[in-house]
């Protein structure tokens, strides 16, 4: 079921066209990712998609109402994880519930705990930011982006800052928790091989204005290890990827 979905979004700054007729779609549970070189658009479209930029036309729907220009519909995280130094990491957490649905205190740390075990927390409710590691820092992050909105998830790349032996311990664990959680999430990379390992499908944006050059399927089912990556089907969605960027 769509739950989703972009119709001709175009935007221009100072006459300059970023994106031109974007329309893409989401359904449940799955992830997709924008794949495309830096400045084709990406975080425009994202900008769009979560209601903090409005397009020059086209319209953005969400279970088919029309949230074009109206933020706090969509959760959006972007690549750094934006935690508080001085906030435990239960507090940073429950922030998206105090905010955005007006919790007191107690209710959202009652709320958001029971998660922590699920998201690979369990036992840092008290700690700090500083006192976690990048890839703890990013699940945390990731949480109070799901308890922002646990339907659609904007990612814009959330892993890009990690080293690649925390990114394949993290990428694992996406893989597992998106199974528990069912969030469907729209995810910007410019990692080719991390959009073939965890997406259902793949756009791929061109840039000079961003537009959608090519929609892929990965047919393998999830979740998938890193040993997919040595395969001849991961090489032939990789060059496809490729001939597309290019």
């Amino acid at each position: 079921m769509e739950i989703l979905r972009t119709e001709n979004i175009n935007k221009s700054f100072d006459d300059r066209k970023i994106i031109k007729d974007i329309s893409i779609h989401l359904k449940q549970n799955e992830l997709v990712s924008l794949l495309g070189v830096s400045g084709c658009g990406k975080s425009t479209l994202f900008n769009i998609i979560s209601g903090l930029y409005v397009p020059d036309c086209g319209k953005v729907f969400l279970n088919g109402e029309d949230i074009t220009g109206k933020p706090g519909n969509i959760s959006y995280m972007l690549q750094k994880d934006l935690l508080l130094p001085y906030y435990t990491v239960l507090d940073n957490v429950c922030l998206s519930l105090v905010i955005k649905k007006g919790m007191n205190k107690k209710k959202a740390r009652e709320t958001a705990s029971p998660l922590f075990k699920t998201f690979g927390l369990d036992g840092v409710q008290d700690k700090y930011p500083s006192q976690l590691s990048g890839g703890m820092r990013q699940r945390a992050a990731l949480l109070r982006t799901y308890l922002a909105s646990n339907e659609v998830a904007l990612l814009d790349e959330p892993f890009s800052a990690l080293d690649t032996i925390t990114k394949d311990e993290i990428h694992e664990w996406y893989l597992d928790v998106m199974q528990k959680i069912k969030l469907s999430t729209l995810f910007v990379t410019h990692d080719i091989d991390e959009a073939i390992l965890l997406s259902d499908r793949i756009y791929i944006m061109s840039k000079n204005p961003g537009v959608i050059t090519d929609e892929i399927v990965i047919e393998r089912q999830k979740p998938r290890s890193n040993d997919f990556m040595l395969t001849n089907e991961f090489i032939e969605y990789k060059k496809r990827i490729i001939s597309s960027l290019k």
